[in-house]
């Protein structure tokens, strides 16, 4: 036992451990240092946000199945209608060069998404807003193309923004409807312009307020009516003075932007679920997708079919954004065919594979006219009163 334990000893003198040079056990602790300051900047930049909003190929879901009708009226859909929509989020330090140099992504100043002075933080609202309007426009044109006789009315002036360090700044929120100004109502924005026209800064108006807003989701809740009194400012010397109303504006400002709210009469109920999805550009597909539920289903004869783009009351087509990424979006979804307005046309073409047909519609008609041309069963245009 003590010869072991006297040769264990004596090896471990025979080969004594190396020394390490200053120098290289120091570089261990500085990889680790420079690895960790590299992730602590990375943070950093991750959480600066910079006045830019990155727009990426969202998704291609079929409108049918959103779309719910009285079950007498509705029709087992053959083939498909897509709509399409595209992921928005705010651009960040961090990834500013590669969202700027994606092929599938697309960089755009926020001022291009919110007017001159509203909050990025409304961006939301707006959307939801939006596509309200879209689908109330949507459901309007495919009835009437239908043979619905639908009727309107004007309800007041919808508030589509409120700029930052104004009037109405913290007080007024997207989608509240201003039905009067000082007791006289405003059904139009032209009414609540030529009400306001009366006033000039340092004087107190008060507004009749319906407090109608949107949940985390997109559905639109209604509110009450209450009364808010502000105190206008003097009109800042850049915002236009413009009113499109043809009635000089007042010189008071309190930092709104106003659309006429308009309520439609419909036979019988419509719902689309569009939760979680923001703006107009839906709507033409939303019409078809309608048009095609009531009519017998066979609209698309059998083909998925995208489409994108405004609706108004009348079947006229808008431009939209986001094309080249909506474009990608469908042709992962499996459509062979995208309905798009013309301005649009060529930015579809070049990110259109061969498999996918593009076509130019600036109206539903049109629209209607190239799916026919498909072999799409298309309802004859009924006449309303």
């Amino acid at each position: 036992m003590g010869g072991s334990s006297t040769t264990v000893t004596s090896m471990t003198e025979a080969y004594p451990e190396p020394r390490v040079p200053r120098r290289s056990r120091r570089l261990p602790r500085v990889a680790l240092i420079v690895v960790a300051a590299v992730l602590v900047v990375a943070v950093v930049a991750s959480r600066i946000t910079l006045n830019y909003y990155v727009l990426s190929p969202g998704d291609a879901q079929s409108v049918g199945a959103l779309i719910k009708v009285p079950h007498a009226r509705a029709h087992r859909i053959h083939g498909a209608v897509l709509l399409t929509d595209v992921f928005l989020q705010q651009v960040t330090a961090l990834s500013y060069v590669s969202d700027l140099f994606s092929s599938d992504d697309q960089v755009v100043p926020t001022d291009e998404l919110v007017g001159g002075g509203i909050p990025p933080s409304e961006l939301t609202a707006q959307g939801y807003l939006e596509m309200a309007q879209a689908q109330a426009a949507a459901k309007t044109a495919a009835l009437r193309r239908l043979g619905f006789h639908i009727t309107e009315h004007d309800s007041g002036a919808v508030i589509a923004g409120v700029a930052s360090d104004t009037p109405a700044a913290g007080v007024l929120k997207v989608a509240q409807v201003i039905t009067a100004v000082n007791g006289t109502a405003t059904p139009t924005v032209c009414d609540f312009v030529r009400q306001l026209a009366t006033l000039g800064p340092g004087q107190s108006v008060t507004l009749s307020v319906d407090q109608d807003h949107f949940s985390a989701e997109g559905v639109a809740v209604s509110g009450s009516s209450v009364k808010k009194t502000l105190r206008l400012a003097k009109r800042p010397s850049g915002v236009a003075s413009d009113t499109g109303c043809g009635i000089r504006p007042s010189s008071g400002f309190l930092g709104l932007s106003v659309q006429t709210q308009q309520d439609f009469d419909y036979p019988f109920l419509i719902t689309i679920d569009t939760a979680g999805i923001g703006g107009p550009s839906a709507g033409l597909a939303m019409t078809l997708g309608l048009i095609n539920t009531l009519s017998g289903g066979h609209l698309t004869g059998g083909r998925t079919v995208a489409a994108t783009g405004t609706i108004d009351e009348f079947g006229n087509v808008g431009d939209v954004g986001g094309v080249a990424q909506k474009t990608i979006a469908v042709e992962r979804a499996g459509a062979t065919v995208f309905l798009v307005p013309p301005p649009e046309l060529g930015v579809a073409k070049s990110k259109a594979d061969a498999p996918l047909h593009v076509y130019a519609v600036s109206t539903l008609a049109q629209a209607l006219s190239v799916l026919h041309k498909l072999g799409g069963d298309v309802p004859a245009a009924t006449p309303t009163d």
